[in-house]
């Protein structure tokens, strides 16, 4: 997706920075999230276009800009790190290359990172790689995560401020309203936020690790969280949350983690009562556009299941419907709290159960529930089809 240009080494033309290309989205993340992982480019797009475009970048090139036809001839990239830490920043004399982005993301980003000045502790990169991966899952997925473009929170008054689209907000914006808002999340392993019509989700990011939960933490970001959506969006309740992670491996080892988890009020399905898993891969992205529909939780059980088969949350355990004395179960929502509590039902009582997922998904659920569940599989684009997307 580069206009006017090629990644060949040795190669070198003019790269026009057109919104919807790679150059753009590259520079547009870096802008909201300062650094950005190398190990996680495929998530922006193609990884080997991108890593391509990044070796590029890193060697001076002449950019343009396609609205005004501005030429800037400049190193646009530098890397920094090793191994898994390894990450790309903006070279500081390619810094007003955002303004090409939106007026407003050069102050952003000034405000944002001190300057162009990184802190070098590994707990704020680890964090601040984190916070990028994010960014860029939702950017692909086309929620709205641009700060500069979101209208600010507020907490003085009840009012509609969160847009009528998909919008994620990042938890250091949530400790800009009040210093008491900040004491509540400074603790906290918290992303984020979306807010989308009808609901929110708080939003975290396991990487690659077990996903360790700071129990009392994240009762009081879930407490702030709840009352910033009440009052910007509407919303009177929050019991979802959605956490990324690097593959389903990572989900696993999140769930048998916590199954040693004495203290079941600090687990995390006793903190959030849904907690949506979504891998960090081309089908989390597509998950990510399934639950910021409107009302979507209800329209896959429609999609799914005649009404008369229906649970309706009746009975004694997890379950979406009934078919001739099985118990049938959809995981396609990636809802690993959920899984738990169908879990622990279906190891204590006696039945026939099946699950639905999606290919990617089964592997995982296998390996959790055990051989002698019944999976089946839904192809995913049959799902969005019908869902609209």
């Amino acid at each position: 997706m580069l206009s006017e240009s090629s990644c060949i080494p040795g190669f070198e033309t003019m790269i026009t920075v057109r919104p919807g290309s790679h150059v753009h989205r590259l520079i547009t993340v870096l802008g909201l999230a300062g650094e950005y992982p190398v190990r996680s480019l495929g998530v922006l797009g193609n990884e080997r276009t991108l890593r391509a475009l990044v070796s590029k970048l890193s060697t001076t090139q002449e950019l343009r800009n396609p609205d005004t036809d501005e030429r800037m001839r400049v190193k646009l990239l530098q890397m920094t790190g090793i191994g898994n830490a390894k990450a790309i920043r903006f070279c500081k004399g390619a810094l007003p290359i955002l303004e090409w982005i939106h007026p407003d993301a050069y102050g952003y980003y000034m405000a944002a990172f001190y300057n162009h000045r990184f802190p070098g502790g590994m707990a704020h990169r680890d964090r601040n790689l984190r916070v990028a991966e994010t960014i860029g899952m939702h950017l692909t997925a086309g929620v709205e995560t641009r700060a500069y473009l979101l209208p600010a929170l507020q907490n003085r008054a009840i009012l509609r401020i969160t847009p009528d689209v998909p919008a994620f907000y990042l938890a250091r914006d949530f400790k800009k309203i009040t210093p008491a808002e900040q004491n509540k999340t400074m603790f906290t392993r918290i992303v984020g936020a979306i807010f989308y019509p009808g609901g929110c989700y708080a939003v975290y990011n396991t990487r690659n690790a077990a996903m360790k939960w700071n129990g009392m933490g994240e009762f009081k970001a879930l407490h702030s969280l709840t009352e910033l959506a009440r009052m910007n969006a509407g919303v009177q309740s929050i019991d979802s949350a959605i956490l990324l992670g690097e593959s389903y491996d990572t989900a696993l080892t999140t769930l048998l983690e916590s199954d040693k988890n004495r203290r079941l009020e600090l687990r995390f399905d006793g903190i959030y009562r849904h907690i949506y898993f979504v891998p960090m891969n081309v089908g989390g992205i597509r998950q990510f556009r399934l639950l910021t529909v409107p009302d979507w939780k209800e329209k896959l059980l429609e999609l799914l299941f005649d009404p008369d088969v229906r649970s309706y949350n009746r009975g004694f355990m997890e379950y979406d419907a009934s078919i001739g004395g099985t118990c049938v179960f959809s995981h396609l929502d990636g809802d690993i709290a959920r899984l738990i509590r169908f879990r622990e039902a279906m190891q204590t009582g006696a039945g026939s159960f099946e699950v639905l997922c999606f290919d990617d998904q089964a592997p995982f659920l296998r390996e959790y529930l055990g051989p002698y569940i019944t999976l089946k599989t839904i192809d995913a684009a049959t799902v969005e089809a019908e869902l609209g997307l």
